[in-house]
């Protein structure tokens, strides 16, 4: 850590990592300070979505930038199967939210339509089926199921893989991961930040926070905004079983290894060291009553992980500009974006400055108040 870095990334979960294997493929040396293996990671407990339909309501510039890194996925999948050898198991033929009885047809129907009628909006050309649709293509759902909407863009990958394989990633383009070195300070002087860690300090020319929740504390520390409100969300595993899933759903979908995950809760509490049985039971539930041969299954692993979010649920990106070369990013899809950030924000970065258009969409200053105050933007 005694060397100076062109940029310093605070934060090695799948945010972070792919900025940091992005900025490393345009020939940046990199250094990436993450708290390790005992760090409540999102990246590990994620549902492994690369997911459009229904994200941007309230933000059109969300769904053009989720359309954007939808359609990126392919080539990021390429790249890093090209580079280290593993396949991330990209799928990405569509995906159904389905509803149970007229009640959830109706409210996701009418959800579907403010999408559409968004002026700004990309065109996720998502629609609404009945069952009688539905069944072509998701043979096996149960007699409750009414009906639910479809979008071409949607698919998953094994994000565990995606994970692993940015790490392999950095070894080939020499960037250097440091655990167990979470950020605890940051100053600048001399036109240098440095970066104080447990296990000593850390110089670079350029920054970038992408530590999850912990953003929120340091952000502040260069003139930056970042109002974070995470919340729990469970899982459930089940055993392997027969192909039988074709295509992935909000809530449930069926790995490349032949297991079912499922998902479908949000807390508000924040400590993922326990599980309540009664919220998997709704989950295991719900879905059984969308695919009943799945009540035959056993589950063999569950659960609970924290979620990265920004106050709104929306991005947040934003340079500093009372301390040039400081960058900000926060986001609850890390899966989903991570294209994005792979190749668009380690893009700017290198370059020095965020495009006006992404700041004017996603900087802090929309929250408004002190803290924003002092945040950056154009």
């Amino acid at each position: 850590m005694s060397r100076e870095y062109d940029v310093a990334v605070a934060g090695g979960g799948l945010l972070g990592s792919a900025i940091a294997w992005g900025l490393g493929r345009l020939g940046k040396s990199v250094a990436v300070l993450d708290e390790g293996d005992i760090t409540k990671r999102a990246s590990r407990a994620n549902f492994a979505l690369v997911w459009v339909q229904s994200k941007g309501l309230g933000m059109p510039a969300y769904t053009v930038w989720t359309v954007q890194a939808s359609q990126a996925w392919g080539r990021l999948a390429s790249e890093l199967k090209q580079q280290t050898g593993l396949d991330v198991v990209l799928q990405q033929n569509g995906g159904f939210h389905l509803t149970l009885g007229e009640d959830e047809f109706g409210q996701r129907t009418e959800l579907v339509k403010r999408m559409h009628n968004q002026t700004g909006a990309a065109d996720y050309k998502m629609e609404m089926l009945r069952p009688s649709e539905i069944k072509t293509a998701l043979p096996l759902i149960g007699p409750e199921v009414s009906g639910g909407s479809y979008c071409p863009l949607d698919g998953h990958v094994n994000s565990l893989r995606t994970f692993r394989a940015f790490h392999t990633g950095f070894k080939v383009f020499g960037i250097d991961y440091f655990p167990e070195r979470p950020v605890s300070a940051i100053s600048k002087s001399g036109g240098e930040f440095r970066l104080t860690t447990p296990k000593g300090e850390l110089r670079a020319a350029k920054i970038v926070l992408a530590a999850g929740n912990a953003n929120q504390t340091l952000a502040p520390m260069v003139g930056l905004y970042a109002p974070m409100g995470p919340t729990r969300g469970q899982v459930v595993v089940t055993e392997r079983t027969m192909p039988f899933l074709p295509h992935p759903l909000t809530t449930i979908r069926q790995t490349d290894e032949g297991t079912v995950m499922i998902g479908d809760s949000k807390e508000d509490e924040l400590d993922d060291r326990t599980l309540k049985p009664s919220i998997s039971g709704v989950m295991a539930d719900r879905a059984q009553r969308m695919f009943p041969h799945l009540s035959r299954l056993n589950v063999v692993r569950s659960w609970s992980g924290i979620r990265v979010m920004p106050q709104d649920g929306f991005p947040i990106y934003d340079q500093s500009e009372t301390h040039p070369g400081a960058f900000v990013a926060c986001c609850h899809s890390g899966v989903t974006l991570a294209s994005n950030h792979a190749f668009e924000i380690a893009r700017m970065v290198a370059q020095g400055a965020l495009e006006p258009e992404l700041v004017g969409a996603f900087s802090a200053s929309r929250f408004g108040g002190a803290g924003a105050a002092n945040n950056s933007g154009y």
